[in-house]
């Protein structure tokens, strides 16, 4: 049970060669952090059992009332909750505190159990707020 940095050894065909007019950006950010490897810019949790989760983007990060945020650690406390299968979590823009409380869209494990959009969003709001702060809690969620 590891986690870390995606980085691939061996490139395929069609796979980035560059970005358009900045070949130096392109090394920069996917060929140096990780000599000899192509860094994705995602993250990955390996199970014992050598099962891969991408945990989501290194970068992708929200500024909420002044507090750097990572997506991925909302959605790995979102994702333990009992009837969430996976999330995805974004800011938006807000005209008081920037970048606004990221919405949560997510898939549950098993629909039928009924549970209520209302409800799934006070029980994540909790959730949220005890493991990261009551800042980072969503004001809304989609089900989808």
């Amino acid at each position: 049970n590891v986690s870390g940095a995606l980085c691939i050894s061996q490139a395929w065909p069609g796979m980035a060669r560059t970005i358009y007019n900045d070949h130096k950006r392109f090394l920069e950010t996917y060929l140096t952090p990780y000599p000899g490897f192509f860094f994705t810019g995602d993250g990955v949790y390996r199970t014992s059992e050598g099962y891969y989760q991408l945990t989501g983007r290194l970068d992708d990060i929200i500024n909420i009332s002044g507090h750097r945020l990572g997506t991925a650690e909302v959605e790995d406390v979102v994702n333990h909750h009992v009837a969430v299968a996976e999330s995805a979590v974004i800011g938006y823009p807000h005209e008081i505190k920037g970048e606004g409380k990221m919405p949560a869209f997510l898939s549950l494990k098993h629909p039928s159990w009924g549970y209520r959009t209302a409800t799934l969003t006070a029980e994540l709001r909790e959730l949220i707020s005890k493991k990261i702060a009551k800042y980072a809690a969503p004001e809304y969620v989609q089900v989808t």
